[in-house]
């Protein structure tokens, strides 16, 4: 054999040798419940690009925090889409995610939300704002904190919300409590909290815009509002540093963030975060007059939230759900 045709042979074994891995690759998705559609479309459209060619997915939804916990205990994963940056610093504390995953350019948020009110057909209790909710005789459905994301969006978005009205501290953790009598229903997920909210119980649930709107999308007879004071919610995608695919996963998080995947997010209900698709959706996600972030100087970000509120031991939560007899824990 010449030289020639003998470094031929070994590229074309090469060759196959890489097309082969490739046809092997899996990426082990870990993500919270509500986008499990629109990500079904986003990676059937991945594996039609040269990236994706021969990529096949396992994919895990359930409630944020409980995924979070999973990836700890050794669930598979190679991107996490989560629905709190709390879920993501959980993972970096145990040396799964980059400690400042929100400053690198290869993480990033997947899309954004805001908290809304979901009602009744006509909103019979007439509920416009977050004094609304703790009226005599209204009952609320609100996830479980100790599981769901969702969950803790509300709480901030609810504690955030009377303090931009002027209330003190003291005054706004007061309102969270008195919210929390009113609490008739503590799913473990999100999701979880729309059905039983469609099954008929409460009158009003504390949820993502995201979830309204896919279940108007299923044909459920919902609607919602959005209060002016909301919070908005940066829905975070990582990859898992010590993934054996992180090259491909960092791949996958800049598809799902490139413009027309943030076009389809757009049109399932997401608000997109790449300036040229949120262009497109100016009408449909208005900005509300009080609209504000987990960064705000009331909440602090989720490090002081986290300790704050969602300490499992001496977080307030516990011990408004304590008082109230609610749930202390994810299980």
């Amino acid at each position: 054999m010449t030289r020639l045709k003998l470094v031929l042979a070994v590229l074309v074994t090469a060759l196959v040798a890489v097309a082969g891995a490739a046809a092997d690759t899996t990426l082990n998705l870990v993500a919270y419940s509500t986008p499990k559609p629109v990500m079904a479309q986003i990676i059937s459209d991945f594996q039609k690009t040269p990236d994706g060619q021969g990529v096949s997915f396992n994919q895990s939804y359930g409630p944020s925090t409980s995924q979070a916990k999973a990836i700890v205990a050794g669930l598979p994963a190679d991107v996490a889409f989560l629905s709190t940056g709390d879920d993501v610093n959980y993972l970096a504390d145990n040396g799964l995610v980059d400690p400042a995953w929100w400053a690198t350019k290869d993480y990033g948020i997947a899309a954004n939300t805001v908290v809304v009110f979901a009602v009744r057909h006509y909103n019979p209790k007439h509920i416009k704002g977050w004094a609304d909710l703790i009226k005599p005789g209204v009952q609320v459905v609100t996830p479980n904190p100790f599981s769901s994301g969702s969950a803790k969006w509300n709480i901030l978005a609810a504690y955030a919300a009377e303090r931009h009205l002027g209330k003190t501290d003291a005054q706004a953790q007061a309102y969270v409590k008195t919210l929390f009598q009113h609490v008739v229903s503590q799913d473990s997920s999100g999701s979880n909290a729309t059905n039983t909210f469609l099954s008929g119980k409460g009158d009003v649930l504390i949820t993502y815009e995201s979830e309204a709107i896919a279940a108007q999308a299923k044909g459920q007879d919902i609607e919602y509002v959005i209060p002016r004071q909301t919070m908005l919610i940066q829905l975070p995608i990582v990859p898992l540093k010590n993934s054996p695919n992180v090259d491909l996963a960092k791949k996958f998080i800049a598809f799902v963030q490139s413009t027309p995947e943030q076009i389809l997010l757009g049109q399932n209900g997401f608000r997109p975060v790449d300036k040229t698709a949120a262009a497109q959706f100016k009408k449909k996600y208005p900005v509300r007059p009080g609209q504000f972030t987990i960064g705000d100087k009331v909440i602090g970000g989720w490090r002081a939230a986290d300790k704050k509120w969602f300490d499992p031991t001496h977080g307030l939560m516990v011990q408004i759900e304590q008082a109230v007899g609610g749930p202390t824990s994810g299980a």
